[in-house]
């Protein structure tokens, strides 16, 4: 059997060990492939990892010896999922992986924007501790998060752990499926649902319209659910405090991006997912899910 990693720098940069799938065949691991690259990689491959290349129908008609594809993350909007179906190639992701990291880093951004440690360190670093005539200085306004309300949409498996976390600092969670009104007039909203055609670029000036003035809004799930030059109108303004986003519509950027370079946003380039021990347990499930395609099973499997 032959076994294809089509961009595994994405994954694993060089910190974790592709071992574990060596054993089920001849091994090749690229770390980036170019759209050009694909068909020629893919070649007589049984089996092929990716995480950002778009497999197509003609991709797939064009190596005829695929039969499996394994996308290394949750979501699978690069994969023509009817394709495979109807070419018979099995296709497995790999749910519910990242649960803990991307809630920990919503809670990472919502805590630099309430205790401002990256200023007060900036602050102390160019010697304003040295010049203070006291034990401390004001180098911004801090917020408790205590008693403030905390609306999540999409109450999902992220979703339902930010909640959990949220509750441990005393806050007031407000579910969107639940409660759609309290969800959107909360001092905090954070996005966690997949992106698909029916919500791409909700949170739309009619939406940022509905929420509480001065709100902040959190994104770590997908920047295509966000109408950025309506953020951007709503941060201007102040309609909206400030936003912190791990995602955009567009990844990487272009430059000169507006949206990035306004001072009361935070920006962080789709890291929520890559603690060393998230990125292990994505590669344990891809290999299990390759193992259970080779023996007859059905693990993970879309089609």
């Amino acid at each position: 059997m032959k076994i294809t990693v089509l961009d595994g720098y994405l994954v694993n940069p060089g910190d974790l060990s592709w071992d574990a799938f060596k054993k089920y065949g001849d091994f090749t691991c690229y770390d980036l492939t170019q759209k050009e690259q694909i068909v020629e990689r893919i070649g007589d491959s049984d089996a092929i990892f990716t995480n950002k290349c778009y497999i197509t129908r003609e991709i797939m008609e064009q190596c005829p010896n695929l039969k499996f594809i394994g996308v290394t993350a949750t979501g699978f909007d690069k994969i023509d999922v009817e394709a495979a179906k109807d070419l018979g190639i099995a296709f497995c992701n790999v749910p519910a992986y990242s649960t803990d990291a991307v809630a920990q880093h919503t809670f990472a951004l919502i805590l630099e924007l309430t205790n401002l440690v990256g200023n007060y360190s900036k602050a102390v670093k160019e010697g304003k501790w040295y010049e203070s005539e006291d034990f401390t200085f004001y180098a911004g306004t801090l917020t408790l998060l205590k008693e403030k309300t905390l609306g999540i949409v999409g109450y999902g498996n992220i979703g339902k752990k930010v909640a959990v976390l949220a509750e441990a600092f005393g806050m007031k969670v407000n579910v969107y499926s639940k409660d759609r009104e309290a969800a959107i007039k909360s001092d905090f909203v954070s996005l966690h649902c997949p992106l698909d055609e029916n919500n791409k670029g909700f949170v739309n000036e009619e939406f940022i319209s509905q929420m509480k003035d001065g709100a902040i809004l959190i994104n770590t799930a997908r920047g295509g659910l966000i109408k950025e030059p309506d953020l951007v109108k709503a941060l201007k303004s102040g309609k909206i405090a400030a936003a912190a986003l791990d995602v955009i519509s567009v990844e990487p950027p272009k430059a000169p991006n507006e949206l990035i370079e306004l001072p009361n946003v935070i920006v962080t380039p789709h890291v929520s997912w890559l603690p060393t021990e998230t990125r292990g347990h994505l590669l344990e499930i891809c290999e299990a899910n390759l193992k259970s395609w080779i023996e007859g099973g059905n693990l993970n499997r879309i089609v």
